[in-house]
């Protein structure tokens, strides 16, 4: 796809991982970055990464009074609908949203106020992103939301239970926002990396308060749960997918004519989601003569 002016980005959660990598992607072609940080110190070392093109404005995406204030300064700033140019040229292009953290426990063991934040962040924090920017997308009848989810929104893994419903969740919202607004020319995309050495084994992962409180879950879930964390573990570091290379696949996916709805990241992510997507089809055909005897007879 070719362009007549640099794009403007907003992405959230730009201090390292994948949102680190796509804006460093972005600015890097010349294209104007607002990168969203929790502190002043990161805020200021985003800018410093190109002054001239990188904003950082500092958000909560649980604020939701935040998050509309923030789209609606990146909108004057950029020249958008009754802004005053800035370093811009017509608005918020892409919205990228990456923000977010993954939540490690059993179902059984997770607390439901840590479910409930885990939804906070990854649902909800996203959710009012897309609504704090759509307004401008429709009134130009243009723009491309993209939603990092992940390969756990495809397919469910023990002691990921919630981190994956929230991101099934995610994937549920986006596919449905996606036929809402492509008659708006709006385009809607999702990522779904795999294993990538982000920051996804450090700061971006939170362990349930509550699954070291039973010995007796401990102990019954081990070889499921507690293989699972021992693996996340063990693997923290040592993935195979480079973000930077994942940047690169993300702009190429943006950049085409018709960009795809989903954008798996990664070997794992690919084998992963063929293995689940066999194995749904074929319970549909062992189960179809059930499955279908349910409608009313004439």
């Amino acid at each position: 796809m070719t362009t007549t002016r640099p794009r403007t980005w907003l992405i959230t959660g730009v201090s390292s991982g994948f949102g680190r990598a796509l804006a460093q992607a972005a600015l890097d072609r010349g294209e104007r970055v607002w990168g969203t940080v929790r502190s002043e110190a990161d805020a200021d070392a985003f800018r410093a990464l190109a002054p001239d093109l990188a904003r950082a404005p500092i958000l909560d995406v649980t604020d939701e009074t935040a998050a509309h204030r923030v789209a609606a300064a990146v909108e004057a700033d950029s020249g958008g609908m009754g802004g005053g140019g800035g370093i811009g040229g017509g608005g918020i292009d892409i919205l990228v949203n990456n923000a977010g953290y993954g939540l490690v426990g059993g179902v059984e063991e997770t607390s439901l106020a840590d479910a409930r934040a885990q939804f906070e962040v990854n649902v909800f924090g996203a959710l009012a992103m897309m609504q704090a920017v759509l307004p401008y997308m429709r009134g130009r009848r243009a723009g491309h939301i993209v939603n990092i989810t992940s390969v756990s929104g495809l397919v469910g893994w023990p002691s990921l239970g919630l981190y994956s419903g929230s991101k099934f969740a995610l994937e549920g919202i986006t596919e449905t926002l996606a036929q809402e607004v492509a008659p708006l020319g709006i385009k809607v995309t999702m990522v779904e990396p795999g294993g990538f050495r982000t920051d996804f084994a450090g700061r971006s992962r939170k362990r349930s308060a509550a699954d070291t409180d039973r010995p007796d879950l401990a102990a019954d879930y081990d070889a499921t749960v507690g293989a699972c964390k021992r693996i996340l573990a063990s693997h923290a570091g040592q993935e195979r997918g480079d973000p930077a290379r994942a940047a690169l696949a993300i702009l190429k996916a943006l950049d085409a004519e018709t960009p795809p709805l989903r954008l798996l990241l990664g070997e794992d992510a690919v084998g992963y989601a063929t293995m689940k997507l066999t194995r749904q089809l074929a319970d549909i055909e062992a189960w179809r003569a059930v499955s279908v005897d349910t409608d009313f007879q004439a």
